[in-house]
């Protein structure tokens, strides 16, 4: 008997339809053809346990299944499920009638349990897509599935469960998420917050003109300075995220299997802070099976890159193309896939090896040419990617000492979401564009025209402080930013005055 099951294949955050054709007549022969990996092949064994366990027998037959389309590599254990359905039907031992009407997906334990799969959020959106009545998984994927409307998610603990289902003997309800009231709730729980933090007001301020135009910033202090503290608190001040951001950055994590149990949606921009010892592969993503690396995983959100001078250069230097098309493509001889990777560049470094140059109290231990060559484990063209650089210098006992809170996240975020209100509204008609760091050069000259005296003082600062010609256009960005935060309609000179204040690092000498 030829029966038919489905089930999904995932590729890059999206999902593709399997048939699963079983043809199960005389014989005792097991063929399993559609190009599985090693994984799916071995899935016979796990099958058969799986139903000993559960009180059902493995059919003795000539068993033929195929997983179309047969030119896609299908990869991992979570097509045991619907292989197991599939070949029960076809041997009827199982009705088959309800088959054409769900996505089965599942890894099967020995004893018949079912194990969570990946990519659950992006296999309910190509099912809804496809005209499938419901989608059948893992208990532990239910949640985040369901979020899906339009298509009936049924979660499983085993394979017993899904047979019965399968059969009529066993009614399920389809789980149901109220996705808009759980996402909004979360929203705005955070662990961190700026009024934590005493003194450091103009790192402070730097970062909120980095999460009102999404400029990547660069801090350049010694050790203890809180420039690791600062940065996790960006999150906080970051504006929340839309459903369809939601969608996307879930989508993303899910696929990585860095969903947690009983999630739906993340409600929350992600922050991820790699090691220093991080891969290639690790940082952009790839790999022998292609996954999300760092900088997909913080699509929508904030990749954090601690003592920037200890990373491998050529792991800084695979994101310089991500951080201008804020997508990453991973080609291999059999596929191609491509990644997200919108995400906010925040970095830290101590300014020379020792920590101490340019410190108030303690003086620098370095040899001559130390610190010129410590910055220069960062080459020019990833700099030129950073519109914001600021020092910062360790806090006075005075003010660690204070008891008054500082102004809190919420009172920055407030006057961030003013100014993305007012670039939403500027870029509208701009396809991909959403802030002030994206404007292209032709945005850049007719939205930043500052008055002739700004002019006259950009001038001044380009020629008195020898900043390179990079700084040029990151600092009309950065200064339209600042103008945004105000909610003025022109850039003023002190607007461009305090976006010069941000380039430290461009100054002729600086480390010198």
């Amino acid at each position: 008997m030829l029966i038919k099951s489905y089930a999904a294949a995932v590729q890059g955050i999206s999902a593709i339809i399997v048939t699963i054709e079983v043809d199960c007549t005389k014989g005792i022969q097991f063929f399993l053809v559609g190009l599985p990996d090693v994984a799916v092949r071995e899935s016979h064994e796990r099958i058969i346990s799986a139903l000993k366990t559960s009180g059902y027998k493995f059919p003795r037959h000539r068993i033929v299944v195929n997983m179309a389309p047969a030119d896609i590599r299908k990869e991992g254990s979570s097509y045991d499920l619907p292989l197991a359905i599939g070949i029960m039907a076809a041997a009827e031992q199982i009705a088959s009638t309800l088959l054409s009407s769900f996505v089965i997906m599942g890894e099967l334990s020995l004893d018949g349990s079912l194990l969570p799969v990946r990519g659950a959020l992006s296999i309910a959106l190509q099912a809804r897509e496809e005209g499938f009545k419901g989608l059948i998984l893992p208990k532990q994927n239910v949640r985040e599935a369901a979020v899906v409307d339009g298509i009936d998610v049924y979660g499983m603990e085993n394979i017993k469960e899904v047979i019965e289902f399968m059969d009529g003997k066993r009614r399920a309800e389809p789980t149901t998420v109220d996705t808009t009231a759980e996402f909004y709730a979360r929203q705005e729980i955070f662990e961190y917050d700026f009024s934590d933090v005493r003194g450091q007001e103009n790192v402070k301020r730097a970062l909120e003109v980095a999460a009102a135009g999404g400029h990547n910033l660069l801090m350049v202090g010694p050790p203890g300075s809180g420039k690791s503290m600062l940065a996790k608190r960006l999150p906080s001040i970051l504006p929340p995220l839309s459903i369809q951001e939601s969608l996307e950055t879930t989508k993303i994590h899910s696929v990585a299997g860095k969903i947690g149990k009983g999630t739906s949606l993340m409600a929350q921009r992600p922050f991820r802070a790699p090691h220093h010892t991080i891969s290639n592969v690790a940082m952009v993503g790839g790999g022998s099976f292609p996954q999300p690396g760092e900088i997909s995983l913080a699509h929508n959100g904030v990749l954090f890159l601690d003592e920037l001078p200890e990373f491998n250069r050529n792991v800084l230097e695979v994101m310089r193309q991500p951080l201008e098309d804020r997508r990453i493509t991973i080609s291999r001889a059999r596929s191609s896939v491509d990644y997200p990777a919108g995400f906010m560049l925040i970095s830290s470094m101590n300014p020379c090896p020792c920590g101490y140059y340019n410190h108030p109290e303690r003086p620098c231990l370095c040899p001559s040419g130390a610190v010129q060559k410590y910055m220069n484990r960062i080459s020019g063209p990833l700099l030129d990617r950073i519109d914001i650089q600021v020092e910062i210098v360790p806090v006075p006992f005075e003010k660690i000492s204070e008891r008054a809170p500082s102004e809190s996240s919420e009172e920055v975020r407030k006057r961030v979401m003013k100014a993305r209100a007012i670039q939403a509204a500027r870029f509208k008609d701009s396809n991909g564009i959403y802030c002030n760091a994206q404007m292209t050069t032709r945005q850049l000259y007719s939205y930043v025209t500052p008055n002739p005296a700004g002019m006259a003082r950009l001038q001044t600062a380009m020629q008195r402080l020898h900043l390179s010609a990079r700084a040029y256009d990151r600092i009309l960005k950065v200064s339209r930013t600042i103008a945004d935060l105000e909610g003025a309609e022109q850039v003023a000179p002190h607007h461009l005055a305090e976006a010069i204040n941000y380039r430290n690092l461009d100054r002729e000498g600086w480390g010198a």
